[in-house]
């Protein structure tokens, strides 16, 4: 009896999960469609990140590996590696998160939506109101960014100096090592 009314019950997920209508489908597909910069910006944002961390140890490498006449070239260098494996990665990903957000995204948005929710969705996303708030974005971004490095500078710059001299020390490092960036390093 249990084994008949599980199979009832998935039966029925299934079917109802089938019987989704074509027109939420398609609101789902719009939504999808209306998403795309934040796929781009994700897409971006996932490339940078060990990019990010590659330069940051180069940096390290460079001050200490290179000499100094030859540091620039080589830094030169390697950012146009970077540059050129970020735009080659941000596609790459761009282009599979395409192709995967109507299987993972779509049935959340199918599950979790009505088809009238997912038609105020596409009319909020298509709005000049929406429109105008993500082109402020930036903007709004920049200015919270630079309200929070100054206000947090003062308490974290000295954090950022102390750990650096306590990295200093567990390396073995001469105190002459270099020092902390300059105030507002914590940007």
């Amino acid at each position: 009896m249990k084994k008949l009314l599980l199979v009832a019950l998935l039966g029925g997920a299934v079917l109802a999960h089938a019987q989704t209508s074509p027109a939420k489908k398609e609101l789902v597909a719009k939504v999808l469609q209306l998403q795309q910069p934040g796929i781009d910006v994700m897409s971006r944002t996932i490339a940078e990140r060990p990019a990010i961390q590659l330069m940051q140890a180069a940096q390290g490498a460079l001050r200490t590996q290179v000499p100094a006449d030859k540091r620039e070239a080589a830094a030169k260098t390697i950012e146009a590696d970077v540059k050129k494996f970020v735009e080659e990665a941000t596609a790459v990903i761009r282009d599979r998160s395409i192709k995967l957000a109507p299987s993972t995204v779509g049935p959340i948005l199918e599950e979790k939506f009505t088809e009238d929710e997912l038609k105020q969705l596409v009319a909020w996303l298509e709005s000049p109101v929406n429109k105008k708030f993500q082109q402020a974005g930036p903007e709004m971004q920049s200015s919270l960014v630079q309200k929070v490095v100054a206000e947090t500078s003062p308490v974290l710059d000295p954090k950022l100096r102390a750990l650096q001299e306590r990295m200093r020390t567990a390396l073995g490092l001469p105190a002459d090592a270099p020092k902390a960036p300059a105030k507002g390093a914590s940007k």
